[in-house]
C-alpha cells in the first residue's frame, strides 16, 4: 500500500516537527507501506542529508516540491505566501497521484481531501480559528491527536470519537541506548566532572517554562550547572538577554540585568544524534511547561519528555493535565508549573535523595518501553482499516 505523508516544513530543521515525521515514516514503511514524504523545496541553514541528520534509514523517498519561500524577509505574511503556493505545487501533483492513504500533521495540508479519498490529519494543536479549517477537518477520513486534550476538543465540535484516535509521540529506544557513562559522556561533550548537571533540551519558547528553569538556577547550589541545549539563533539571543524575574519573597536588588549573568549555559542547536550524550551526562532532566496556554497545558505531547524516559535519568517535570499523559508521581518528580522556587525544590528532592533517583529514573525507564514509533505506527495503521469504508 501507498503512503503519503505531507509536511509543510522545512525537512531537515532544527525543530522537533521534523524528527516526529521522519520517525513516522520509517515506522509506517515498518508497518508494510511504501511510503513518500512530501515537503516544500525551502531555504535552509541545514544543507545536511535528512536521512544522514536523523540517523533513519533510507527506506522511504522523500520530494520536494517547489513553493515561493519567502519567510526570511517577509516573516509571518511570507508564511502565508509560502504555505499558499505549496499547496498550489501540491494540488497539481496529487492531482494525479495514487495513495491508498494521504497523511498529514498540518492543517493547511488538507486541500487534498476535497478530491482524494482516506486523508488523514493528525493533530498537534487545535486551529484558533476553527471555522476556517472545519469543511477541510470534517472531510478527512480521520483525526489523530496526540493528546487527549485536543481529542475533547475535536468531540465538542462534533467529530463523532469513532474518527478519532489519540496516540501520544513515542521515542526510538536504540538512539538512547548508549554504552557510555556519566563521566564517558561529559568527557566526549567538554562538560565539567565536578558539577551537578541539569539540563533541558528543545526549544526556547516562553510556553516551555524556560524563564522559570532560568530563574530555578538562583535557587540551587554552587556546584550546580544548569544547561540548556537547543532553539534557533534568534531565540537564543532573545533569551540570553531576557530581563530576570524577581525571585519570589526578594525585591529588585536581588536581580540579575540579564540572563547572561544568570547561573546557566546556553549552548543552542545541536545534532539530535547528539543529545543521548547530553542526557547520559547529566543529573535532572527538566520539562519545566507553564501552565499559562493551552497548548501546553492540554495539547502538547513533548518528543523530549519520551526521550528524557528513555535516557534512564531522573525527570522534574510540571504537573499538568498533557505532561501527566505520560508522567506522574511515581516516574517523575512533578511541581507546581509556573514556580521557579517550586521547580528548584524538585530538582535537589533528586539531587539530595539517591534511592528516589534511581526509583523514578527505573520507573520512567519501564513505561516508556511501550511508546515507540513502530507501536505508535501499528496503533494508527489499525486506525486506518477501522476508518476506511
Amino acid at each position: 500500500m501507498k503512503l503519503l505523508y505531507v509536511a509543510n516544513m522545512r525537512m531537515p530543521t532544527e525543530k522537533a516537527h521534523s524528527i516526529q515525521a521522519m520517525q513516522m515514516c520509517a515506522a509506517f514503511v515498518g508497518s508494510n507501506f511504501e511510503v513518500e514524504l512530501v515537503a516544500p523545496r525551502r531555504f535552509n541553514k541545514i544543507k545536511s542529508d535528512p536521512f544522514e541528520y536523523y540517523a533513519i534509514e533510507r527506506s522511504f523517498k522523500i520530494t520536494k516540491l517547489p513553493c515561493l519561500d519567502l519567510i526570511p524577509w517577509l516573516g509571518h505574511f511570507g508564511l502565508w505566501i509560502e504555505t499558499a503556493s505549496f499547496q498550489v505545487s501540491l494540488f497539481f501533483y496529487l492531482l494525479f497521484k495514487k495513495a491508498d492513504i494521504v497523511y498529514t500533521r498540518d492543517k493547511s495540508c488538507l486541500l487534498p481531501a476535497f478530491f482524494k479519498k482516506n486523508v488523514f490529519f493528525e493533530a498537534h494543536t487545535f486551529p484558533k480559528n476553527y471555522f476556517l479549517y472545519s469543511f477541510w477537518i470534517n472531510k478527512a477520513q480521520g483525526i489523530i491527536t496526540i493528546t487527549k486534550g485536543l481529542a475533547e476538543l475535536f468531540l465538542a465540535k462534533g467529530i463523532k470519537p469513532e474518527n478519532i484516535l489519540t496516540a501520544p509521540d513515542s521515542v526510538d529506544l536504540a538512539k538512547f541506548k548508549i554504552n557510555e557513562g556519566q563521566a564517558q559522556c561529559r568527557e566526549k561533550l567538554g562538560l565539567p566532572l565536578d558539577k551537578k548537571i541539569i539540563l533541558y533540551t528543545g526549544h526556547l519558547y516562553s510556553w516551555k517554562g524556560v524563564d522559570i528553569l532560568a530563574e530555578a538556577a538562583n535557587y540551587l547550589g554552587e556546584d550546580v550547572a544548569v544547561y540548556f541545549v537547543g532553539g534557533a539563533e534568534e531565540d537564543i539571543e532573545k533569551f540570553k538577554v531576557q530581563p530576570a524575574s524577581p525571585r519570589q519573597g526578594g525585591s529588585a536588588t536581588c536581580l540579575a540585568a540579564s540572563r547572561r549573568e544568570l547561573k546557566v549555559s546556553v549552548v543552542g542547536h545541536r545534532p539530535h544524534s547528539e543529545i543521548p550524550y547530553w542526557m547520559g551526562a547529566a543529573d535532572v532532566l527538566v520539562l519545566p511547561n507553564s501552565g499559562k496556554e493551552e497548548i501546553s497545558r492540554a495539547w502538547t505531547s513533548p518528543l523530549k519528555m519520551f526521550e528524557y524516559m528513555a535516557s534512564n535519568r531522573p525527570i522534574v517535570a510540571s504537573d499538568l493535565p498533557s505532561i501527566r499523559e505520560a508522567l506522574n508521581g511515581n516516574n517523575a518528580v512533578l511541581v507546581k508549573p509556573d514556580d521557579a522556587l517550586a521547580l528548584a525544590q524538585g530538582i535537589k528532592a533528586i539531587l539530595e535523595n539517591t534511592p528516589l533517583a534511581q526509583q523514578i529514573s527505573q520507573a520512567a525507564f519501564q513505561d516508556v518501553q511501550q511508546c515507540t514509533w513502530q507501536s505508535r505506527a501499528q496503533k494508527i495503521v489499525q486506525f486506518f482499516s477501522a476508518s476506511i469504508k
